[in-house]
């Protein structure tokens, strides 16, 4: 057995012992076994700290242990959290907010008092607000309070946040768990090892950690938010996490019951779970249900416009690999109809601005035409480009790839691991590279962003390093557009704008697929594809 195997055994172990553990603890406890929330993270978690929350596998964790001011509902719209409502200024300057007084921290001796805990004030969002922009810190989230002028506390339930220039889609900014409040008393007393002793005021607290093999989190039984009907949240008693590194492994847990949920499709056990229609097969249709949900994700692969190849900085060519495949096909057998094809501009399905304008389809007439006067052109007789990806995404730029060589344009494909894919792309290392986009927050702007001249890279998300006046000159006039039908209207240029300059290649508007065992309720799906648990319900396994 070599050293992969042996840490896989090892995981697959401590797995089992969880389930032991907590079945053996529920029999004494009125079998509350039912009642743990069972979940496998493929990537490995750095830090339970709110400041650091820059990833799915980092959020989702987080957004049981934290509260901000404000949250999304399931249809994204910004609905009160910590703060029962809020005001905004006719300029769009002024946001001041209305805190709860019925909110406490999770408990800890720390707070030096007889409950060990105590209620949330608005010095605590100053406190860390100003722990977000701390360069000491140096938090990924820092850029969500740039457009910040300064904030306040007026006394202890009202909180004042002014900006530099309006920005509508701020509230939704707020909503990130970068904006999380933590306690000044606990995070100095941990220091740098707050990202592994997390206090914060969630559904849920911390329990246990041991890092890279399992995370526990048990109900916190003084968490402000109840149902309908006046029952305190949450309903499940704890949440579980193991950390199976093999996508296999994780859906033989799944299968056998040991994991409540799985939330991707991967191609190890998607035929083994989908027809090629999308739907699920007969054998699990008694004990798994399948959700799926409009993602704001866009697949795409993206072009370094500032490259010395002549082939990226064509836009004959990039226009010819736009037209020179059927994203129609790609998805129904490469993805088994999970996800729509990117034929409109970037912005996904489930935004102001989505499916306003004609992007490409399929024409492999078009395509080879293109290529044939690119060569007309240049005199380049062979075209060729090549396309970074990691193997998750290998069989998509392989089916490119193919259907390319058909239209005479050469494609090679480099396989690397995430990580060196994504340093490369910031730096601007690679030709082309395979990327995704996924809405930090719930507004357009979030993606035409992108393609904004001040936001090259590193300094920015614009990995295309794509520049144009008119561009920018829409963009920045949106920012002080608070009507969102008249912002809609030029997110559609600047969205129809950037299709026509193609520096970029829409793949698919990806979709969220939950697959859940019978037990689990209340888990709905949101088009951010947050892990929400405060609603879920739990029942007993019927053997």
């Amino acid at each position: 057995m070599n050293k992969t195997d042996s840490r896989y055994a090892y995981i697959l172990l401590i797995a089992l012992s969880i389930v032991i553990q907590f079945g053996c603890k529920s029999n004494a406890n009125d079998n509350k076994d039912h009642l743990v929330f069972r979940y496998n993270e493929q990537y490995q978690i750095s830090t339970l700290d709110p400041a650091f929350a820059r990833n799915p596998s980092i959020i989702w964790p987080v957004n049981q242990l934290f509260n901000g001011l404000v949250q999304l509902d399931d249809n994204l719209d910004v609905v009160p959290d910590i703060a029962t409502s809020w005001t905004v200024s006719e300029d769009g300057l002024r946001y001041q907010f209305k805190l709860r007084e019925d909110v406490f921290f999770h408990k800890h001796q720390q707070f030096l008092n007889p409950d060990s805990t105590r209620v949330v004030t608005a010095s605590d969002f100053v406190y860390s607000f100003d722990r977000l922009r701390d360069p000491k810190i140096a938090s990924p989230g820092s850029w969500v309070l740039g457009n910040v002028k300064e904030y306040q506390a007026i006394n202890d339930t009202t909180f004042v946040i002014t900006l530099h220039q309006p920005f509508p889609a701020f509230l939704g900014l707020l909503s990130m768990r970068y904006c999380a409040v933590v306690p000044r008393e606990i995070v100095s007393y941990y220091g740098n090892d707050f990202r592994s002793h997390p206090i914060g005021t969630g559904p849920f607290q911390f329990k246990r950690w041991e890092e890279g093999v399992k995370l526990v989190f048990r109900k916190n039984p003084n968490y402000h938010e109840r149902d309908s009907t006046g029952t305190r949240l949450p309903y499940l008693e704890a949440v579980a996490i193991t950390f199976l590194p093999d996508k296999q492994s994780e859906f033989l847990q799944f299968a056998q019951g040991n994991i409540d949920f799985l939330n991707s499709l991967d191609p190890s056990y998607k035929d083994e779970l989908l027809t090629p229609s999308g739907r699920l097969r007969e054998k699990y249709q008694a004990t798994v249900n399948l959700v799926k949900n409009p993602h704001l994700n866009t697949e795409y692969i993206g072009f370094f416009l500032e490259s010395d190849t002549p082939e990226v900085q064509s836009q004959l060519l990039r226009k010819a690999i736009n037209y020179g495949f059927d994203r129609s096909k790609m998805i129904r057998y490469l993805r088994n109809g999970i996800g729509e094809a990117a034929i409109h501009g970037f912005i996904p399905k489930g935004l102001p601005g989505y499916a306003q304008i004609e992007g490409y389809t399929y024409r492999p007439e078009q395509a080879k035409a293109l290529v044939k006067e690119y060569i007309a052109t240049t005199g380049d007789t062979d075209p060729r480009i090549t396309i970074g990806t990691n193997s998750q995404y290998q069989d998509i730029c392989e089916y490119i790839q193919r259907e390319l060589q058909k239209a005479g344009l050469t494609v090679k494909i480099e396989v690397m691991p995430p990580s060196t894919l994504r340093q490369m792309k910031s730096s601007g290392e690679l030709d082309s590279f395979r990327a995704s986009w996924i809405a930090d927050y719930p507004d357009a702007e979030n993606y035409l962003s992108l393609f904004y001249s001040k936001n090259f890279t590193p300094n920015g998300p614009n990995y295309t390093h794509f520049k144009d006046d008119t561009f920018d000159q829409m963009y920045e006039q949106s920012l002080s557009i608070t009507d969102i039908n008249e912002r809609k209207k030029l997110y559609t240029k600047m969205d129809s704008l950037i299709i026509s300059n193609a520096p970029i290649i829409p793949l698919y508007y990806d979709e969220i697929v939950r697959f859940t065992r019978k037990t689990i309720s209340g888990f709905s799906p949101n088009a951010q594809n947050f892990l929400v648990l405060k609603h879920v319900k739990k029942t007993k396994e019927v053997k």
